[in-house]
């Protein structure tokens, strides 16, 4: 199913705060959709809101801890209160960080899985049925790269974006049916804050150029739900690992660690 008229969509927008949440509430606010900002902080939101109020866009700030199963269902019930109904979930909000597993922290691991991928298990739960009820919504599911194959140095992270490419590939054959279309998408290394100077200082220059901006990665998106695909690789050249990693596992490994760690 495809989606190319963003006008008058009601979306919502998980980790709208910054990076890639941020530019993409900007810019379907600014393709006429109505965007539900989500995120911790109210002050962040607010001024983001007011930004997109101010060029013509309709917002609604809405603080939120994903990590919290109440606060994610009173959210969204106050999103469909606001809008009337509820189009577009875009499941962003999540956060990384590099270190070996033996050093990780246990109660970051956690941390980050509720965040990561339990955060969007609370926000499709809340959403869906509302979808279904329709007969016709759109879920996103921001992944990686990391959620297809296990990258070194970031194991916890690694495990919570399988996860949730996991639920995603499952949950689009199952929904489908009742008219929901689920997107899948899977950035490799984006040029944010996700990536500390002690981060970088580890990664080979040949992984440091192949990064990206967070706008190729919306772009990518909204071309695929453009299109009706149900999975996206940016950049798409990464996708071609995919196949490496399945006929020649031993190789692959070998190439990611080189890449990664050096």
């Amino acid at each position: 199913m495809t989606l190319t008229d963003w006008s008058d969509k009601i979306a919502i927008v998980t980790g709208a705060s910054s990076g890639i949440g941020r530019l993409l509430a900007e810019r379907l606010a600014a393709k006429g959709a109505r965007v539900a900002l989500v995120a911790r902080r109210l002050d962040l939101l607010a001024e983001i809101s007011a930004a997109i109020e101010r060029t013509g866009g309709q917002t609604l700030p809405v603080a939120c801890d994903v990590a919290r199963r109440d606060d994610v269902f009173a959210a969204a019930e106050r999103v469909r209160a606001h809008f009337g109904r509820i189009d577009v979930l875009i499941n962003n909000a999540g956060y990384g960080r590099h270190a070996r597993f033996a050093d990780w922290d246990l109660d970051d691991i956690e941390r980050m899985m509720q965040v990561n991928y339990l955060g969007s298990v609370y926000w499709t739960k809340a959403v869906l049925p509302h979808l279904v009820a329709a007969r016709r919504g759109w879920i996103v599911f921001m992944a990686s790269v990391a959620g297809r194959i296990g990258v070194p140095d970031e194991s916890a992270y690694v495990a919570s974006k399988f996860a949730m490419v996991g639920l995603a590939e499952a949950l689009s054959s199952e929904v489908e049916d009742a008219g929901v279309h689920v997107l899948t998408v899977c950035p490799g290394a984006i040029d944010t804050p996700f990536f500390d100077a002690e981060s970088l200082a580890r990664m080979p220059q040949v992984a440091k150029r192949s990064m990206i901006g967070p706008e190729r990665v919306v772009d990518a998106t909204l071309d695929a739900l453009a299109r009706g695909r149900h999975q996206v690789t940016v950049p798409r050249s990464i996708a071609a690992g995919y196949v490496v990693r399945a006929i020649a596992p031993e190789f692959m490994r070998k190439q990611v660690k080189k890449t990664t760690i050096g």
